[in-house]
């Protein structure tokens, strides 16, 4: 009988717990998938009706809940304020730069403003000049990306609207500084084009769809040209899956298309996220032909990553038999990759990151996932040297490639703010560039904080790097919040940036700690494989070792951890919590790809295969249902208070992903803690806009800071 009163007590309990935020209802419509035997049921199938103006209702009324819940929340507007403080400390920031004669174009966000503009500098008088104000095209227009043509008459803008990356472009005549009739697209944010050599046309790739909501969004691409004054929709294809069978290309891939430097070679990469590409190549003069006569060069099976082709050479990134990757030489007419000359070793405990040139050198980085060297080698002569860049990150890019060996770099550090510097390897000098800096009032973040970077034995006795930011004096007896990050996917390296947001949770007395867990690439090629398909498991348990770390250490404890993944990163978090909700007091999954099991129906889908796997193959698929967080979510856990974010103009991650995981963890989670899922309409994947970007961080670390107990975010009682 005893037992029976318990039981009934236990059941109340519960029912107090569930009902402590009236969460707008979300109706459970079980559907049952079959794969390969194992049977799973999603309940929240029908969320993914984006277009359903029931699905839609339910969106805005998720956001409205999550907003009636923050909003309470205390110095919220001096999180925003604070962020809008640091980013003005470093004045104006500056984005794609290039240089034509003794001009200086570059798309730069001034301090008191949002949005990044157009503008171009006189090197000889120092006279600045603003050439182009997006929002002249509708509140909200972002420039994404710019080309400048050879004598700098017009210039090539990639425009887009509220995050969303579908984009168009427009050619602005710099003389009446007007924009052509010409609009092209639809293009995807990240893809390139430039000018022809004479500058009447454009090439480009070409999305097959503009719908954001259509599983085509991302499939069938096409290289084009453009003529410049005729109607795009004359545009010449010039590679693509249905025109050139030839070229094998998948449906998913995209064919990036681009001209050597010396304007002899067309060049194609058919780009996927993997980062081994098939790479073909074209003489210039095949441009005139009806159908151009493709060669190909690189296989994926090549293991080459990228490549630089100057005349008859050709130098090649790759990571064959070398996971930390090495620089080779063969001929582009008659490429031999067993006998190619090596330039530059594979190193031992560093990774070689990038290639990129200028007119007569080659730049390679390479770095340990902490410090990125730069290093340059003389393409006509092969010698190389290193190059005397400050301690840190460094990045080069090209001011010009075609006409000089001008560059410039950024340089970065955890607590050191980006900083430009100028360089010319003829001339061998390395200066602080006077243009493309800003007046910086930065406090000096050494003194107030301790960078401290370990390596942590992981569940398997790997060790995995840690990087570990937090006040001096700090008191390490598990008192301090913590926030940690991890990311684990593509090879990409998770290396020190300063970040303006990050900068205002340390100012709170958070912990900052970074894992770099495998599926990135901070240790090389072995170190992605790590992390990826059946491996996949490591990039969580990873992050949970680092994360029990900071707790065994005391430089945090379970009840103030906060911890936080983003778009790839959402399997990372999403199956941290699932398998340690004890370890974690909040989590914060940002446009993350929670419900792997689904992701290949969406228009990025099939472009993961790589990475990922597919549900057609059946070891694949068990590799998909281990790291799929949606379905990994029990009833009456208690798991952290979690706050999901959405843009609700994102295309890589699609927003029912975020709000099917919101959704199931509002229904099942027993701890009482607040599921909250953050729907941003103004946003995609990401934006340029700061205010947009600097209101949400703002709302969702007040919202953590709250949830782990910092004085200054709890709301009143009354």
């Amino acid at each position: 009988m005893m037992k029976n009163i318990f039981l009934v007590a236990g059941l109340f309990l519960n029912q107090i717990i569930y009902a402590q935020y009236n969460y707008p209802a979300t109706p459970e419509k079980a559907v049952v998938d079959n794969y390969f035997g194992i049977k799973i049921t999603d309940n929240y199938r029908w969320l993914e009706d984006i277009k359903d103006p029931e699905v839609q209702k339910w969106f805005k009324s998720q956001s409205d809940f999550s907003h009636s819940i923050i909003d309470k929340i205390p110095h919220r507007e001096d999180l925003f304020k604070r962020m809008k403080e640091v980013q003005n400390m470093n004045g104006d920031s500056f984005d794609a730069i290039y240089q034509r004669e003794n001009t200086y174009f570059y798309s730069k966000t001034k301090k008191s403003e949002n949005l990044s503009k157009l503008y171009s500098r006189d090197l000889l008088t120092g006279k600045e000049i603003l050439i182009f104000d997006p929002e002249t095209l509708g509140k909200n227009t972002q420039i994404t990306n710019f080309v400048i043509d050879s004598k700098a008459d017009k210039v090539a803008i990639l425009f887009s609207k509220s995050g969303g990356e579908i984009c168009y472009l427009r050619i602005l005549d710099l003389a009446s500084k007007k924009l052509l009739n010409d609009e092209i697209g639809p293009i995807w944010s990240e893809f390139s084009f430039e000018f022809t050599q004479d500058d009447k046309a454009l090439i480009y790739t070409k999305m097959s769809t503009a719908d954001p909501n259509s599983n085509m969004l991302l499939k069938e691409m096409k290289a084009m040209l453009h003529v410049i004054g005729t109607d795009s929709k004359t545009d010449k294809i010039l590679a693509s899956r249905e025109d050139y069978p030839e070229l094998n290309s998948l449906t998913e891939q995209f064919p990036m298309i681009y001209f050597t430097d010396d304007y002899k070679n067309i060049i194609v990469k058919l780009g996927s996220v993997k980062s081994e590409h098939p790479i073909f190549v074209a003489p210039y003069s095949e441009l005139k032909n009806k159908k151009i006569k493709w060669r190909q060069i690189v296989k994926t099976s090549d293991d080459i990553t990228d490549v630089f082709i100057s005349d008859d050479q050709l130098f090649l990134l790759t990571h064959k038999e070398e996971p930390n990757y090495k620089i080779a030489l063969t001929s582009l007419a008659n490429p031999d990759f067993k006998n190619a000359k090596i330039i530059v070793p594979e190193s031992r405990d560093k990774v070689i990151k990038s290639i990129q040139n200028s007119k007569n050198y080659l730049y390679y980085s390479l770095g340990d996932g902490i410090v990125r060297d730069k290093y340059q080698i003389n393409i006509n002569t092969l010698k190389g040297k290193k190059i005397d860049f400050p301690t840190g990150v460094n990045k080069t890019f090209s001011l010009n490639q075609r006409e000089n060996d001008n560059i410039y770099c950024t340089n970065v550090n955890w607590l050191t703010p980006l900083t430009t510097y100028e360089y010319n390897p003829e001339k061998e000098n390395t200066k602080k560039s006077k243009y493309l800096n800003s007046e910086t009032n930065f406090p000096d973040y050494s003194k107030l904080y301790t960078v401290k970077e370990v390596e942590v034995k992981s569940h398997d006795g790997t060790m995995v790097p840690l990087s570990i930011i937090y006040p001096k004096n700090m008191k390490m007896d598990g008192s301090s919040p913590a926030f940690i990050t991890g990311y684990g996917g593509y090879g990409i390296s998770n290396e020190p940036r300063f970040s303006t947001r990050l900068s205002v949770l340390l100012e709170q007395g958070v912990v900052l700690a970074i894992a770099h867990v495998r599926g990135g690439g901070e240790k090389g090629e072995k170190w992605h494989q790590g992390g990826m398909k059946a491996t996949k498991p490591n990039t969580w348990k990873d992050f949970i070792a680092c994360s029990e770390y900071l707790v065994n250490q005391k430089y945090t404890s379970p009840s103030k951890l906060i911890g936080n993944g983003g778009s790839m990163g959402g399997v990372l978090i999403g199956r941290a919590i699932t398998e340690r909700p004890d370890l974690f007091a909040v989590a914060i999954p940002e446009v993350g790809m929670t419900n792997t099991l689904r992701s290949e129906i969406t228009a990025n889908g099939p472009n993961q295969i790589p990475e990922m796997g597919t549900l057609k193959n059946e070891e694949d698929t068990k590799n998909l249902i281990e790291m799929d967080a949606q379905t990994k979510v029990k009833k009456g856990v208690k798991y952290p208070a979690v706050i999901v974010t959405t843009g609700m103009n994102d295309s890589r991650i699609v927003p029912w992903m975020p709000g099917k995981f919101a959704a199931i963890l509002q229904n099942n989670s027993a701890s009482g803690k607040p599921i909250l899922l953050y729907a941003n309409y103004e946003n995609g994947h990401f934006t340029s806009d700061l205010d947009v970007t600097f209101k949400e961080y703002a709302d969702v670390y007040s919202f953590a800071l709250w949830q782990v107990g910092h004085p200054k975010f709890q709301p009143s009682k009354k």
